[in-house]
């Protein structure tokens, strides 16, 4: 039935672990069937209800696979299920989560699986476009002569691999240099930084010890026998002395270093979801409900790269018939601890939200105890395209535990991108 509440009923994530390590030997296929099956596990739901799986990823395979097909291939998962691949930036999973939400609200499926994964372990290096084009005429040559012809003109340089990067092909700048931009905007400094990174590790930690995240994060079994149950970068020994010690990495006068920006991760998460009555249908509880999502794109000529979601957030607000201060959490993701810092004095500005926004007033001010209270991208880790989902189930499940009701979900995203969503615990 179409217009009716969208729920989340359960899901899942992997351990988020650094890439090129544990993971290493998983392609994004097989740690996106790892988490759509768990949480069909966990939930009792016959497979054979599920209508529709969309997946985000960003660093896509190089041959060109549906992921979220082949996830669902890997899964065991009906192979009856349609499957889509999207493509968000960081917040991939939570578009995923978006397009199923608006499935089911507009009464074209009842049930659906939303998620992400990302395996920079497997991101292969490229050749150039010569070295690409070289090689393609040498294999459509047919005669000796021609093919002669061809390795008379070939250069070493064409077998020189490009090394994967992450780059804004519009400003030709990387995302660390662009928050590294935003920090001196914003005014934010070193040493704040490091303390926000500081305090987000030993939250997870705290998090890790006191068994919240054993309440969606599944065990994984690695092809060569180990048994992942734990995001691996968390660092409870850290300190404001080590992290102070770190180079910057993007500018020598920077004030983004490896300490306080979120690491290279292989991960993938998934969410159940469907429409309110058929989870009473079925006998199923819910975590929550989707109460508003919404988009920004912002001019990356003029404005900071990473500060879409602050153009977005009074606008979702809105549509979830809040005001700022109702909110019981706030999960923001952590791509830099400088990119926190610099969206949080946007959010708390009153000339910011008037010369961009047009309001009379600024958007809220941030209670910090509300703030990522169990860790962010940074210790946890970011695998691009599952991020947005680990917010999702973080958000519900420390709102059920607090027994609270309100949480908002702030996703930066490469291209000037932002998304926002508020979340429901029932």
């Amino acid at each position: 039935m179409a217009n009716e509440r969208v729920v989340i009923v359960n899901g899942v994530r992997t351990p988020f672990v650094r890439a090129r390590t544990v993971f290493q030997k998983m392609p994004p296929a097989m740690l996106g069937g790892i988490a759509l099956r768990e949480t069909v596990a966990r939930s009792g739901l016959d497979p054979a209800l599920i209508e529709e799986i969309y997946m985000g990823i960003v660093s896509a395979p190089a041959d060109g696979p549906n992921v979220a097909r082949e996830a669902c291939f890997d899964s065991g998962l009906p192979s009856t299920i349609p499957a889509t691949t999207i493509n968000r930036y960081c917040a991939s999973a939570a578009e995923a989560a978006a397009a199923i939400a608006g499935k089911i609200f507009s009464g074209q499926i009842d049930i659906g699986i939303a998620g992400g994964v990302e395996s920079i372990s497997s991101v292969r290096a490229l050749f150039s476009q010569e070295a690409t084009d070289y090689f393609q005429d040498f294999a459509r040559a047919k005669t000796a002569g021609q093919k002669l012809q061809f390795l008379s003109k070939f250069k070493p340089h064409l077998l020189a691999p490009q090394a994967p990067g992450i780059k804004e092909p519009t400003t030709g700048l990387t995302m660390g240099q662009a928050a590294d931009l935003m920090c001196r905007e914003f005014k934010v400094g070193r040493e704040e930084q490091d303390k926000f990174s500081l305090d987000s590790h030993l939250k997870a930690h705290n998090a890790w010890e006191r068994g919240f995240y054993r309440s969606h994060v599944v065990p994984v079994g690695t092809p060569d026998g180990k048994v992942i149950d734990r995001d691996t970068d968390v660092r409870s020994d850290t300190s404001l002395e080590k992290l102070g010690s770190l180079k910057p990495v993007f500018y020598k006068d920077g004030t983004i270093t490896a300490g306080n920006a979120s690491p290279l991760t292989d991960g993938a998460s998934a969410l159940l979801m469907m429409s309110e009555s058929k989870a009473r249908e079925l006998g199923l509880q819910p975590l929550g409900v989707v109460r508003a999502f919404g988009a920004a794109a912002i001019d990356v000529q003029k404005e900071p790269l990473l500060i879409g979601p602050a153009f977005i957030i009074p606008r979702v607000l809105k549509k979830a018939g809040i005001t700022w201060d109702q909110l019981d959490l706030l999960e923001v993701h952590e791509a830099f601890a400088g990119q926190v810092l610099s969206t949080i004095k946007a959010i708390e500005s009153k000339e910011w939200a008037k010369e961009k926004l047009g309001l009379d007033q600024a958007i809220g001010q941030v209670d910090r105890s509300k703030l990522n209270v169990n860790g962010g991208s940074i210790p946890l880790g970011h695998p691009f395209g599952a991020t947005g989902v680990r917010m999702i189930l973080q958000a519900l499940h420390e709102l059920r535990a607090r027994k609270k009701n309100l949480g908002l979900i702030s996703i930066c995203a490469a291209g000037g991108l932002g998304s926002v969503m508020v979340v429901e615990a029932i």
